[in-house]
């Protein structure tokens, strides 16, 4: 459920979110990180942040989702790195959050919200940091943040920081939204997951390609998003969850078609049709 916007003084920006057409664990790291291979696409469904700069050097909370403590926020985090790398004490800012997209449900929000920060405080704060130099900001809060930086559908490697631009043709998507909000950690740690999946050799990449290898540990430890998945699948065979879950999702060629199966939603399950974005909506804030 989105939340309302804080009537604060801020300017609004976007923080798209992500779909993962497919996700492959082929390993772990002896710092305990895996080794992913995944194709990240953009999405039109968004939160939104707000920003205002301030010259007192604070950072801080200005609204935003009640759910969200503030020791897991973000948006405040990568606030305090940006800061901290400039080394200017001056700088400061109001950050308000709108939430949209679900929350653990493997959409990205949370890490696209950080992204939009780093992305806006950079420009408003006169940083002029490249975009390789905020992707590597970005990977320190966590290894889906680079992915808004770069700011393109791509195919992500190693821990999923690891970026290559993969063009993809335009589609339209039903995401299907499980009423549980699953945690990445919970799912990555658990004695069922496989970590042996082969990489594919890509590109090529066609729809359908690939699977989601946490989709079994997901639905096991969670019926609703099995029961959403299933449901999904008997119209859409190459159905998958997208992430770590809960949301599951299939693309469609046309809106109309993608719109005539959210039409047939039983009353039990929620879902939202939204489009490919070929570029993050502040792609163009640095080089």
């Amino acid at each position: 459920m989105a939340t309302a916007a804080p009537a604060y003084a801020v300017n609004w920006y976007p923080a798209p979110g992500k779909l993962n057409l497919f996700l492959h664990v082929l390993g772990r790291r002896e710092d305990g990180y895996h080794l992913l291979q995944t194709v990240f696409r953009l999405i039109e469904r968004a939160d939104r942040v707000g920003i205002a700069t301030r010259a007192d050097g604070e950072i801080r909370h200005a609204g935003g989702d009640a759910r969200i403590r503030a020791e897991d926020d973000l948006c405040l985090r990568a606030a305090r790195l940006l800061k901290d790398h400039a080394r200017d004490p001056r700088l400061g800012a109001d950050i308000a959050l709108e939430k949209v997209l679900p929350i653990g449900g493997g959409l990205g929000g949370g890490s696209s919200d950080a992204a939009t920060v780093l992305l806006v405080l950079n420009r408003l704060w006169d940083l002029r940091l490249s975009r390789a130099e905020l992707q590597l900001l970005a990977v320190r809060l966590g290894a889906d943040v680079p992915l808004f930086i770069f700011g393109e559908s791509a195919l992500g490697e190693g821990i999923g920081e690891r970026l290559k631009r993969l063009p993809l043709a335009p589609a339209w998507y039903l995401v299907l939204v499980p009423q549980v909000s699953v945690s990445t950690k919970e799912i990555f740690s658990d004695a069922a997951l496989t970590r042996d999946t082969k990489p594919l050799k890509i590109p090529p990449f066609f729809a359908g390609q690939g699977r989601n290898d946490l989709e079994a540990v997901v639905t096991a430890r969670y019926p609703e998003v099995a029961a959403h998945l299933a449901w999904l699948r008997q119209n859409c065979p190459v159905a998958r969850m997208t992430g770590s879950g809960a949301c599951v999702f299939a693309e469609f060629a046309q809106e109309d078609e993608a719109r005539a199966l959210q039409s047939r939603l039983p009353d039990t399950m929620q879902g939202f049709v939204t489009r490919s974005l070929e570029r993050h909506p502040l792609h163009d804030w640095t080089d």
